[in-house]
């Protein structure tokens, strides 16, 4: 018995590319897409999806700057990666080496430079359930807030703004933890795929979620500055108004 199911657990385990080469990803299918196809369809989708959020801010609220515009279509990208793209990592992540869908085949180009997401690596598994389930909708909440001035809009933006840089900061730390102190290497080792999708493509969602979070940071401490000089006003108008 023990035979058959070692025979068979050697049977699933087909040769791939990726990082470490001894790690077990089963079922693995090679994309049929080519790296530019890929690329060119996902950047493509996140121009349209620009081209109809600018369209629908300026229907709905023209008199928006510039920023504030920026800000919103920064919402709108992350909360649809967050929600649709990382999403389907997690309901797929037991299966996603032989998935062969637009989504799969991305997720799979992506692996070139973290293999951890063929092997449902328990961090990378709940940072990414965790990143779909809260800041995707709440991205499309502020986005939505920003459009409106709501009096919300500051602080859900700076509570998304540091998961984001939580969870990047953890997924960078708990990788190099493996490759400094257990030298498991998960990225191959031509240098396009660790700075170019390992590094450049998540520092992305440090630096823009860190300039938001000023941003509300900054906005906040002027309202808590405002309110303070008007009570502080308020007060002594009233004193005033008691010794007449």
């Amino acid at each position: 018995m023990e035979s058959i199911s070692s025979y068979v657990a050697t049977a699933t385990k087909v040769p791939h590319p990726f990082y470490p080469l001894e790690a077990e990803i089963v079922g693995y299918l090679a994309n049929e897409q080519s790296v530019p196809v890929l690329l060119g369809l996902f950047f493509l989708g996140c121009l349209g999806l620009f081209g109809v959020t600018q369209g629908l801010v300026r229907r709905y609220n023209p008199g928006l700057s510039g920023w504030e515009r920026a800000a919103i279509c920064w919402f709108i990208l992350s909360g649809s990666i967050h929600l649709f793209f990382e999403g389907y990592f997690s309901l797929n992540h037991t299966r996603m080496a032989g998935m062969t869908d637009f989504f799969g085949q991305l997720w799979k180009e992506y692996a070139f430079s973290d293999s951890r997401y063929l092997t449902s690596d328990p961090f990378v598994l709940c940072m990414e359930t965790v990143t779909a389930a809260l800041w995707g909708p709440l991205s499309f909440i502020v986005a939505v807030m920003i459009l409106g001035n709501h009096p919300l809009r500051h602080p859900l933006q700076a509570l998304v703004s540091t998961g984001q840089i939580y969870g990047d900061i953890l997924y960078y730390a708990t990788s190099m933890f493996d490759l400094y102190y257990k030298g498991t290497i998960y990225c191959r080792p031509e240098p396009y795929y660790f700075w170019c999708y390992y590094f450049f493509m998540n520092f992305i969602w440090i630096v823009i979620p860190g300039v938001l979070l000023y941003n509300s940071i900054d906005a906040s401490a002027k309202a808590f500055k405002a309110v303070n000089t008007m009570s502080h006003t308020l007060k002594a108008n009233g004193h005033t108004k008691k010794s007449n």
